[in-house]
């Protein structure tokens, strides 16, 4: 039998004869194509995406540092406030005066308005007034013992670089004139008063002073009685949200009732060579009385 010499025939490989090995039906076929990165299009899509994104975070950061930025300020204005309401409430509920000077001092010796009650309203308002102040009241650490100080509070335009008009105090012990040179004025008490205040609120549209007349039964913004206290104060206090604007955002009304009175003469005790009044049937201290006599009264004062 002829075979075709194209089939392979069967091999020997010595242990007898073997089929030719079948072709398989499977092919693999190489892809022509080669791998390769990004396109300058591509690089440039990703890039604008990535940028639009950063953008977006950037903007919603901003924002939000912004918003409590201005939260905290008018968190920080209105807690300014109250505080300046407060302290012209404590200082104005330790107000005093003593009247013997104006007995003993004409009316144009200054020494006669120590203890006047001074209250201006208007564009730049002040109000004045001496109190007896605890050691709690702020700069209270800086006069030591001068417990009894006049207090200033007043309106004035702020120091460059800030802009519009504050609330500031300033105070003085009783005994102490803002223009002499005594030794707490050259230690720099008076400069640092003068120069410093103290800032207790900003950025002010109104700071409104009235008091109760008992004569007219109505509130009035004009006290005529220097050499008097008046028995209820209510004050009005206006602030805006930035130096340039002139629409208040915060306003706060308090309502002050002076418990002090003027204190008379014969309350006053022994001062300047005024001897004190006892009252009926009290001797004067270190005095004893003989038996079988009245108490001794001193004599009213004599005022020159």
């Amino acid at each position: 039998m002829k075979t075709d010499p194209r089939t392979p025939g069967p091999r020997d490989t010595g242990h007898g004869t073997r089929r030719a090995p079948r072709r398989s039906r499977f092919t693999f076929h190489v892809s022509r194509f080669k791998p390769h990165g990004f396109t300058l299009i591509e690089l440039m899509l990703a890039i604008g995406i990535l940028a639009m994104v950063l953008a977006a975070i950037y903007s919603t950061w901003t924002a939000i540092l912004r918003a409590s930025k201005v939260g905290l300020d008018a968190a920080a204005a209105v807690q300014r406030a109250r505080i300046a309401v407060r302290v012209l409430g404590d200082s104005l509920g330790s107000a005093e005066m003593f009247t013997v000077h104006q007995q003993r001092h004409p009316p144009g010796d200054p020494r006669s308005q120590y203890y006047a009650f001074i209250l201006e309203n208007g564009n730049e308002a002040r109000l004045s007034f001496v109190a007896r102040l605890a050691k709690s009241f702020p700069r209270s650490g800086k006069f030591g013992d001068f417990d009894v100080r006049r207090l200033t509070f007043s309106v004035e335009p702020a120091p460059p670089p800030d802009t519009g008009r504050q609330l500031v105090l300033r105070q003085y012990p009783l005994l102490l004139d803002p223009d002499s040179n005594q030794e707490a004025g050259r230690s720099g008490l008076i400069k640092d008063e003068q120069e410093l205040p103290l800032v207790l609120a900003k950025n002010v549209v109104e700071f409104q002073i009235q008091v109760w007349d008992a004569r007219k039964s109505d509130w009035t913004d004009e006290w005529q009685q220097a050499n008097a206290l008046p028995t209820l104060v209510m004050i009005t206090l206006k602030l805006a949200d930035n130096a340039q604007s002139q629409r208040p955002q915060e306003e706060i009304t308090s309502l002050v009732s002076l418990p002090a009175v003027a204190v008379a003469p014969q309350w006053q005790g022994a001062i300047g060579g005024i001897p004190p009044v006892q009252p009926p049937g009290v001797n004067p201290p270190g005095v004893v009385q003989p038996p079988n006599q009245q108490p001794l009264v001193a004599p009213p004062p004599k005022f020159r």
